[in-house]
This record gives C-alpha cells, sequence and structure tokens, in this order.
C-alpha cells in the first residue's frame, strides 16, 4: 500500500497534464457547436498551427532577448501574442470559410472545416518541409521528487494555467454581455439574433476565443512534447472532439471534464495494459458512456433534436 499510493499520484499528475490539452481544446469545439451550431473540423489544425507560430515567436525572442530577458517573460510574450495571433486566424476562418455556408447544410461546413485543416498541413509542409522540429524550453525544468512523486515545474504549470484559462472563459461566459449573448444563443441560436444580437459578430468572437485558447494549449504541449509535426493536430483534434461529444452539447464545463476524463482514461489504461490498446480501450470506454448517457454529460434535453 506504502509503493501503491505514490503510483497512483504519479500517473495522476501525468493524467491531469495530458486531459489539460484535451479539456482546453475541446472547450473551442463546444464553443463553436454551441453557437453556430457546427462543428469547426479545422480546429485540431488551429491547434497545430498556433504551436508552430509559438514555436517562431519563441525562437525569436529567445534569439534577441535571451541574455536580457528571465525565460518565464518570454514565456508569457510568445503565450500573449501567440494566442492574439491565432485569435485572429479563428476569425478569418470563420469569415472565410464558414459564414458563405450559413444556410447551407451542415454536411458542407464539415467538409470546410477538414478543407481548411489540410490547406493549414500543406502550408506548414511547403513552406517549413516535413521535417519535425523541436520547440524551444522557455524556462528551465526543475525536477521535484516528494514522497517517491516525480513531477516538474512545467508539468505543474501547464495543468494550473490550463486551469486558470478554464475559469478566466468560465468568468468571461458568466459575467460579461457577450457571454450572456453566447449562452442565449447556446440555447436557442435561432431565435436570438432575431431579438438583436449580432450573429456577425459572435460567431468570429466565438472562434477567437476558441482559436487563441487552442493556441496557448499547442504552446504548452510543446514544452511537454517538444516535437513538432504538421500532422500533429490530427489525432490529438479528434480525441478533443471526442471529449466536446462527451461533455454535451455547447458545454464549457463539460467539454473540459470530459477532456480531463479522456486524459485519465488514457493515462491509467496504459499503466494496466499494452499502450497499443490504450486507444481501443479508450473509446470502448466512452462508447459506453454515450450509450447510457447519449446527450453526454450536460447536455441539453432538445439538442437531440438537432441534426448537423
Amino acid at each position: 500500500m506504502i509503493e501503491f499510493i505514490p503510483y497512483i499520484l504519479q500517473n495522476l499528475i501525468n493524467a491531469l497534464q495530458r486531459g489539460s490539452f484535451y479539456a482546453v481544446i475541446s472547450i473551442g469545439y463546444s464553443m463553436v457547436y454551441g453557437v453556430l451550431m457546427l462543428f469547426n473540423f479545422a480546429h485540431g489544425d488551429i491547434f497545430m498551427l498556433g504551436t508552430y507560430i509559438g514555436f517562431g515567436i519563441a525562437t525569436l525572442f529567445i534569439a534577441l532577448f535571451a541574455p536580457f530577458l528571465p525565460g518565464p517573460l518570454i514565456f508569457i510574450a510568445t503565450v500573449v501574442i501567440t494566442m492574439f495571433l491565432a485569435s485572429w486566424i479563428g476569425v478569418f476562418v470563420e469569415v472565410a470559410g464558414y459564414r458563405p455556408l450559413r444556410s447551407a447544410p451542415r454536411a458542407s461546413a464539415a467538409i470546410t472545416g477538414l478543407m481548411i485543416g489540410i490547406i493549414f498541413e500543406t502550408s506548414i509542409l511547403i513552406l517549413l518541409g516535413a521535417k519535425r522540429l523541436s520547440f524551444p524550453p522557455l524556462m528551465e525544468s526543475v525536477a521535484y521528487n516528494i514522497g517517491g512523486v516525480y513531477f516538474t515545474n512545467v508539468k505543474i504549470l501547464i495543468i494550473i494555467l490550463s486551469l486558470l484559462l478554464m475559469l478566466a472563459l468560465h468568468a468571461f461566459i458568466q459575467k460579461t454581455k457577450w457571454g450572456m449573448a453566447m449562452r442565449a444563443m447556446s440555447y436557442d441560436f435561432l431565435a436570438v439574433p432575431l431579438m438583436g444580437v449580432s450573429l456577425n459578430i459572435m460567431a468570429p468572437l466565438t472562434f477567437a476565443i476558441g482559436a487563441g485558447l487552442a493556441a496557448v494549449a499547442g504552446i504548452l504541449y510543446g514544452q511537454a512534447y517538444p516535437i513538432l509535426d504538421p500532422y500533429m493536430g490530427v489525432l490529438i483534434g479528434w480525441k478533443a472532439f471526442v471529449a466536446a461529444i462527451l461533455g454535451g452539447r455547447g458545454s464549457i464545463k463539460g467539454a473540459a471534464l470530459a477532456g480531463y476524463l479522456l486524459g485519465f482514461i488514457e493515462i491509467f489504461v496504459a499503466t494496466i495494459f499494452p499502450s497499443t490498446l490504450r486507444d481501443l480501450i479508450a473509446y470502448s470506454i466512452i462508447l459506453l458512456i454515450l450509450t447510457y448517457r447519449p446527450r453526454g454529460f450536460f447536455g441539453m434535453e432538445h439538442s437531440t433534436k438537432l441534426r448537423l
């Protein structure tokens, strides 16, 4: 029992780190679907693009300011600038890709999202090539050992910053007029525009917030797993999409909870079974949950009547 407790705590910390990525990215899926009733299938590649933007900014800042600025300050500047640039990418995706298709069948919008993702992937391949890049460490990694549980300051930073971002988003949704409009449109996205809420403002804002969060997740992912690949957003994006479905239509807290749950399942399954069975067992568990809760954790009852 004495050795079992550190083993559980070790995997718990690992699961919190992995779940943080899924939770932050899945919120973007959930927000867009809640407001516009469509899934942004380019969201995973926006995460990838944000990682590459963060890579470029971090590399530039380290080359120019490393002798003068401490690592944490460079990290903060990289996060803020990358989040700003990625938000405008989200706005561009909505205006150029999805806005012309608002009256089209939802399947057309879904295909458009996939094509936008392919354009992003191909653009990275053309500009930077297929060679994998290494994300530069923005702060010195310090390892700790408390009672046989090993963790680093970077891992704790990832967990805490992800939680702070989700709490800040929750406050924005609950306390601001834009957040109130988002919640109203999530409840009835057809009636709310008739009451004076501009869809042409709320839609880009929703995409911008989701893209900004995905970019921050990309930087944090680059600090934990520093290998960059043009296709890195595909698998992570689909897993975050599954988390958004499991959380319930348009539910931010549901998406966050499901993201952490998926991270926990993956880590603890890999500690018991061969890693090759990780995704099979994880998705089987999620399928079992959705069998008994088809609307997800916090999906509204009328959401089952809505179709893509």
